[in-house]
């Protein structure tokens, strides 16, 4: 379903991101996780994308299952980094001719075996430049949708950390919705006083499309850490820290101190008329069924 459909059909929108696993074992423990998950019936799933090869086979593959063994909505990310024009096509092609409905442009990170990369061998460097290229392709009626692909973005509530200048990052996100995204998905945060800033700021720059809210509840310290690094810039409030300090390294205590945190901004920002919450899911499926029970919204 085209993403202006799915916000036209759902006032609120709920989420699952999960990456392409590399191995048969991990592929069919995925599935497990998705048949449990597609149980709270979100609105839709989106799945990660390795560049330059990396996952990029496997996304297409993981897409194109949940499609045919499941009911859910896929939206495959898609990369700049490490791609040629050509190839970025034969991707975009392909995922018309299956009938997939939107896609999520990103610009994308250097994998870390690539660590040389000079970007400017790249067709694109900015994701508004793949989202131009992008409604370029939908204006040739080469998709099912004569509307083409629907479009999404990622926007930084705390800042995006190439970025530091916060007014230039504002640019750079309506540079993006300009060019032709329906839809921004922020990168994580923990608080949501972050989070309301930015789509204030977003809407004093004439941003108007849905701004979803990333979310991932912390499952242990180890995994806090991991996130700290692959999230850089991600900022955790000290009552959050104060509240892990507390479990003295219990990672049961941990993990039920995450999900509750992840409730409440769940529930504050539900009634805080939030358009969307996307949930990065690590694919597993504990922790986002538990904060579905919190709120009282699981549907299944």
């Amino acid at each position: 379903m085209h993403i202006q459909d799915i916000f036209k059909a759902h006032a609120t929108t709920f989420s699952f991101e999960f990456f392409p696993p590399k191995t048969p074992e991990a592929s069919e423990k995925l599935f497990k996780t998705i048949a449990q998950l597609e149980a709270l019936r979100p609105t839709f799933v989106d799945v990660t994308y390795g560049a330059g090869g990396g996952t990029r086979d496997l996304t297409n593959e993981l897409v194109l299952r949940i499609r045919s063994e499941t009911k859910l909505d896929a939206i495959p990310h898609l990369t700049c980094v490490c791609h040629s024009e050509p190839e970025i096509d034969a991707v975009i092609e392909q995922w018309a001719s299956k009938g997939v409905s939107n896609i999520l442009a990103l610009s994308g990170d250097v994998p870390r075996e690539k660590g040389d990369w000079d970007r400017k061998q790249d067709a694109f460097r900015y994701a508004a430049d793949l989202v131009r290229h992008i409604v370029k392709f939908n204006a040739r009626g080469r998709h099912p949708d004569k509307r083409g692909f629907g479009i999404g973005v990622a926007g930084f509530p705390e800042g995006h950390p190439a970025t530091p200048n916060r007014l230039l990052e504002l640019d750079h996100l309506k540079a993006k919705v300009d060019a032709g995204a329906d839809y921004i998905v922020t990168q994580l945060f923990f608080d949501n006083h972050d989070f309301y800033d930015f789509r204030e700021r977003c809407d004093l720059a004439g941003i108007k499309v849905p701004i979803l809210a990333g979310l991932m509840p912390i499952a242990s310290e180890k995994g806090m850490r991991r996130m700290a690094e692959l999230a850089a810039g991600s900022r955790f409030p000290a009552a959050l820290l104060r509240s892990i300090q507390r479990c003295g390294g219990d990672e049961e205590a941990v993990k039920r101190v995450g999900i509750h945190w992840a409730t409440e901004q769940c529930r504050a920002l539900l009634d805080h008329k939030v358009r969307g919450l996307h949930f990065y899911t690590l694919n597993q499926s504990d922790a986002t069924r538990q904060i579905y029970l919190n709120l009282g919204i699981a549907r299944g």
